[in-house]
């Protein structure tokens, strides 16, 4: 594990994002491997509710500047970067003031999903691997800790197949109790033709929902990590046919038990090594 790069997406990370199950095992993930001689890059979207004075945010003026383009939109990527307090781990955060600068996250003041969740987590995806790819920074390790970064491994696969510096990366999604029947723009699917992703998973997207989004996901992940006692029987089935490697953690509490979860994490990627 020494020496390996983990790349971590994640809709939410723990201090920015600090009411999330998800958000707090993203942080507590990457201390872990960074305890084991693992490096990790952490990537989150800038939201609106992110106080950015607070938290020290700060526009990396070498990333920024690339435009990225969702179905036939233009619209610039800005990155900004941030360092945990007393944590040596970076934050990167993908940043459109179109798509993210709204005081709300997932959900207007009603409570109603937002009609451009879709195309946010298009821009969050490629925003991340453009970021990424300006790095000149190799992956070993993907970790996809929501459902907002659940379009990762598929992008990987397929739109950015020919990117040499994700290769050999491995992906891993995170299972947690955010596992929801959202529903998301029917437009996702001409936003994902637009982009050339083969035909057999945009069929999947029928009625596209956060729950279709992480089944897509497991279909082109290389194990998952469980934080949840409650996973569905067509997810579970899924992880069966795949025979995906498992690192359990539903049992942990972060807090408390900090010291099995690094146990648990140098066991599973020094197997991950051996094969």
């Amino acid at each position: 594990m020494k020496g390996k790069n983990f790349l971590i997406a994640s809709s939410g990370i723990y201090p920015y994002i600090n009411n999330k199950d998800y958000a707090y095992l993203a942080y507590k993930l990457a201390r872990a491997i960074n305890s084991k001689g693992g490096q990790t890059r952490m990537f989150m979207p800038r939201f609106g509710t992110i106080n950015e004075r607070k938290h020290q945010l700060h526009e990396v003026i070498r990333l920024s500047g690339v435009n990225i383009v969702v179905n036939d939109d233009d619209m610039p990527l800005i990155i900004k970067v941030a360092s945990i307090p007393r944590e040596r781990m970076q934050v990167y955060f993908i940043d459109n003031d179109e798509l993210f600068k709204r005081k709300h996250i997932f959900r207007d003041e009603n409570d109603i999903f937002f009609n451009d969740n879709d195309a946010r987590l298009i821009f969050f995806t490629k925003g991340i691997v453009e970021t990424v790819k300006k790095l000149k920074w190799r992956p070993d390790y993907m970790i996809v800790t929501d459902w907002f970064s659940a379009l990762l491994p598929l992008y990987i696969k397929t739109y950015y197949k020919n990117e040499p510096l994700f290769h050999d990366a491995k992906t891993l999604v995170v299972l947690n109790d955010e596992i929801l029947k959202n529903p998301l723009n029917n437009n996702l699917k001409e936003k994902l033709h637009f982009d050339e992703i083969p035909s057999e998973f945009v069929k999947k997207l029928k009625n596209p929902d956060v729950d279709t989004l992480l089944k897509i996901a497991l279909n082109f992940a290389d194990g998952v990590i469980v934080r949840t006692n409650d996973i569905p029987d067509d997810i579970q089935n899924i992880i069966k046919e795949k025979n995906l490697k498992i690192l359990d953690v539903s049992d942990l509490d972060l807090e408390e038990q900090e010291d099995e979860l690094k146990k648990r994490v140098l066991e599973a990627f020094a197997d991950q090594d051996d094969e």
